[in-house]
């Protein structure tokens, strides 16, 4: 036989007994009648404290037998109501004492084997707290960094969506049909809508700069950080890359000031006391005219310092806002000029910071980003330093 069986068994008595005991109070001391013995050597043998707690339930619960059978304790007469209830609280305290007993025994036996097979090497080094291991990816860093420079300087930060229309991508910014950059092969397009048109994804920030101008009246003085696109992908090229582009429009702005905030620029971002800049004519369709700009540096093995040296490195494009896109905005270009400039954000990072694979950027890989990401408090600021 089981034992649970038995355990149905010896409950069926114990029943039995208490009906007894009700009937005659005098005929048997349920406490340590040979059916609560038995249960409470059934209790000690038992492994589980389910198992234990499945007997409290069963003796104790709403519809246990101890429960149930002395429910009626307060119709019997006067005379026997003493002496039952007497015989009720001895036999609950018998079977209560084996069952605490057990359940503290088994308690004991689980955290003992909890503590011999889950044992703390206390001699680990700790933990560091999420706020030390994880790392800000060097984009985030080198906006940061940008958004400091040029915060200092007046500048506001504009922002626009990367979904944008034909019209404020290529068509205000004096693009004309049939240019190279309108077509497939360097323009991610959306499939065109009933009436023809497509949505794209923007292929610089530009289109911001068009937005500010429509929205805002001069002065206008922004930066436009943000995400664009271009169908390119190579060490130095990635279909997604960031750019951050600015934005000066006044009634008196002109080249010099232009030359003064980039030179500005570029000592506060690569951290030097000087810098020579060199401005090469260009051409771009939204600016008139053109600039494209060189800084000097050095090259010392797999190493570009600036500030130094004989060698050149183009870092950005610039101009003089054209008259066409001042009136595609609607502004005056005989009352407002101003001028704009651009550069890749994904691009100087690797310069400041010697990452030499555009491609790794977007990897997702942690152990590239535990070499080259930055501490989360290190916030860069003019004062404390921008780079750690």
């Amino acid at each position: 036989m089981s034992d649970e069986k038995r355990f149905d068994e010896l409950l069926i008595k114990l029943s039995q007994e208490i009906q007894q005991v009700k009937d005659n109070p005098i005929s048997l001391n349920l406490a340590t009648s040979a059916t609560t013995s038995a249960i409470q050597t059934y209790i000690v043998t038992l492994t589980e404290p389910t198992t234990v707690k499945n007997v409290e339930v069963r003796l104790f619960g709403k519809t246990g037998v101890i429960t149930s059978g002395f429910s009626d304790l307060g119709k019997l007469p006067v005379d026997k109501k003493r002496e039952v209830g007497e015989q009720r609280k001895q036999t609950v305290e018998a079977l209560q004492v084996p069952i605490r007993a057990r359940t503290s025994e088994l308690q004991a036996q689980a955290l003992e084997k909890n503590l011999t097979t889950q044992a703390v090497d206390v001699t680990l080094p700790v933990r560091e707290a999420p706020a030390e291991t994880g790392r800000v990816h060097p984009i985030t860093q080198v906006t940061d960094e940008l958004t400091a420079i040029f915060a200092d300087m007046g500048f506001a930060v504009a922002e626009g969506p990367d979904i944008e229309t034909d019209d404020y991508n290529f068509t205000k910014l004096n693009f004309p049909e049939g240019h190279p950059a309108r077509e497939m092969h360097d323009t991610f397009y959306f499939p065109p809508k009933p009436d023809g048109s497509r949505l794209l994804l923007r292929t610089h920030t530009s289109p911001v700069q068009v937005r500010t101008m429509l929205r805002q009246k001069p002065p206008i003085r922004v930066i436009c950080p943000g995400r664009t696109y271009r169908s390119d992908s190579d060490q130095t090229h990635t279909p997604m890359f960031h750019q951050v582009e600015g934005l000066v429009i006044d009634k008196g702005s002109h080249l010099g000031h232009l030359k003064w905030i980039l030179e500005e620029f570029c000592k506060a971002f690569f951290e030097v006391d000087n810098v020579k800049m060199r401005f090469r004519p260009s051409f771009f369709p939204f600016t008139e005219p053109s600039l494209e700009v060189d800084i000097q540096c050095r090259r010392d093995k797999d190493e570009i310092r600036f500030g130094e040296g004989d060698d050149w490195m183009e870092i950005l494009g610039c101009g003089m806002v054209h008259p066409n896109v001042l009136r595609n905005c609607g502004l005056d270009p005989d009352e407002y000029q101003g001028f704009a400039w651009g550069l890749g954000i994904d691009r100087i990072a690797m310069l400041k910071y010697g990452m030499h694979d555009l491609r790794a950027f977007f990897e997702a890989d942690v152990r590239w980003l535990a070499h080259y990401g930055f501490r989360p408090l290190d916030f860069p600021t003019l004062a404390g330093g921008l780079s750690p």
